[in-house]
C-alpha cells in the first residue's frame, strides 16, 4: 500500500517542476507568469521567449507526463488505478506546482504525455483532430479542449470503461476548468491566435 502512495506523491512533485518558469528565469531572468498570457506553459513560452524555448518546454512537459505513468507502473506493480492516479498527480502538479506557489500552467502538454502513454491510439486520434483544428483556427486553446474532450469519447467507442476512461474524464474536467477564461474569449472572438503579432516578446 505504501509504494502506490509514494508513487503518487513523487509524480505530483515531478509535475510541480514548471519548465517554462525555470527556463524563463534562466534565459531572461523573468517570471513568465508576469508576461504574455500569464500562463506557465509552452504556448506562452512561444509568445514570450520564442520557438526554441517553447519547443523545449513542450517536450519536457510531455516527457513529465510519460515519466509519471511509468513511475506508477514501476512502483504500483502495473495496477491500473495507481498508474492512472500517478498521471493525474503529475497534471495536478503542473497546474498547481508546490515549488511555485501553486501557480502553474493548464496541463495540456503533460496530459498529452499521460494519455498517449496510457491509451495511445485514442489519444492519437484525438490529437490528430486537435492539431487539425489548431491549423484551421490557430486557437491552441480550442485544440487543447478538443483533445481532452475527444479522448474519452474514443475510449467509449473502443469499449474502454475502466480506470483509464475515468482518468480521461477527470483530466477533461481539469482542462475545461483551467481554460474557462479562454472559452469565454473564443466565444467572443477575443482569444489570441497562434502566430499573432503582439508586444509580449521579451528580448
Amino acid at each position: 500500500m505504501i509504494l502506490p502512495v509514494i508513487a503518487v506523491v513523487v509524480c505530483y512533485l515531478l509535475g510541480s517542476v514548471s519548465f517554462s518558469v525555470v527556463l524563463a528565469k534562466a534565459l531572461k531572468g523573468i517570471d513568465i507568469r508576469q508576461h504574455g498570457s500569464g500562463n506557465a506553459g509552452a504556448t506562452n513560452t512561444l509568445r514570450v521567449l520564442g520557438k526554441g524555448p517553447a519547443i523545449l518546454v513542450l517536450a519536457l512537459d510531455v516527457i513529465k507526463g510519460i515519466a509519471a505513468v511509468w513511475i506508477g507502473r514501476w512502483l504500483g506493480g502495473n495496477a491500473e488505478w495507481t498508474t492512472a492516479l500517478c498521471g493525474i498527480a503529475a497534471i495536478v502538479g503542473h497546474n498547481w506546482p508546490l515549488y511555485f506557489h501553486f501557480r502553474g500552467g493548464k496541463g495540456i502538454a503533460t496530459t498529452i504525455g499521460v494519455m498517449a502513454t496510457l491509451v495511445f491510439f485514442p489519444a492519437l486520434y484525438a490529437g490528430i483532430i486537435a492539431i487539425a483544428s489548431i491549423f484551421l483556427t490557430r486557437y491552441v486553446s480550442l485544440g487543447s479542449l478538443i483533445f481532452v474532450f475527444l479522448t474519452p469519447i474514443f475510449l467509449m467507442v473502443s469499449g474502454e470503461f475502466g480506470p483509464y476512461f475515468w482518468t480521461s474524464l477527470i483530466i477533461c474536467v481539469f482542462a475545461f476548468w483551467r481554460h474557462r477564461t479562454n472559452i469565454v474569449k473564443i466565444i467572443h472572438g477575443k482569444e489570441n491566435k497562434l502566430g499573432a503579432k503582439g508586444g509580449n516578446r521579451v528580448v
